[in-house]
């Protein structure tokens, strides 16, 4: 059996459902309710910001209202207890896993922080953010929610190959398995020679990748995990 000295853990929505956060693809999720191509991609924040600017505000004050629950805290123990390397990917803006006191690399963005489209500034957002809000750096009227969109590459995906290419363990928590490039993460995994392993509510796309499957909540089944990995 190879010995564990490092894992690589991707979270995605799912996670973040039972702290009152919605899911995305499920039937009543955000992507239900709104448009993708209202709201989560370059060319609608250029077609209408005022839109995109308030569907970013409705989320930014629900995720501050949001505690973590057993599943982000748990994460959080097994980031600061195990013996090896615990490198933790997110796809989720929310901030949770913060405040459970993990410290995750957000690929995703993040609800909390602004970004300036003209010179790529980045600073901590208000609550809420309007059309027009100038950039503290270069003072162009180009402030947007510092959110990767559809049609916008990831952010940190060299640090995250690098780990995926040269883990033992790669886990995926609470993730559809529909959006690339992290859906091809257990593939990169999977050719490192890393056990691999998926935590859902119910099987995702990715599921066949997977050598081991742990159905159920978040909140019930990755504390059980992580006192596995810690025993």
């Amino acid at each position: 059996m190879r010995r564990i000295d490092r894992i690589v853990i991707l979270t995605g929505a799912g996670i973040s459902a039972e702290s009152g956060l919605g899911t995305f693809r499920d039937e009543g999720g955000l992507w239900a309710q709104h448009r993708i191509e209202d709201v989560a991609t370059p060319e609608a924040f250029a077609r209408n910001p005022d839109c995109v600017h308030r569907f970013y505000n409705a989320r930014r004050t629900q995720a501050a209202q949001a505690e973590p629950n057993p599943a982000h805290i748990a994460l959080a123990r097994l980031q600061s207890n195990f013996p090896g390397e615990v490198v933790l990917v997110t796809q989720n803006v929310d901030g949770l896993h913060e405040k459970a006191g993990a410290q995750p690399i957000h690929m995703h963005g993040q609800l909390s922080r602004a970004l300036c489209a003209s010179c790529d500034h980045r600073w901590d957002a208000p609550p809420e953010m309007h059309v027009g809000e100038t950039c503290p750096a270069c003072h162009a009227g180009s402030a947007r929610p510092d959110i990767v969109w559809f049609g916008e590459m990831p952010y940190h995906m060299e640090q995250i190959v690098a780990a995926l290419q040269t883990c033992d363990m790669f886990a995926a928590i609470g993730t559809s398995g529909q959006v690339y490039p992290a859906a091809g993460f257990v593939e990169e995994a999977r050719m490192a020679g890393a056990e691999t392993v998926e935590l859902n509510l119910r099987d995702s796309d990715m599921s066949h990748a997977f050598q081991k499957h742990i159905v159920g909540p978040a909140s019930k089944t990755v504390p059980l995990w992580v006192n596995r990995l810690l025993a």
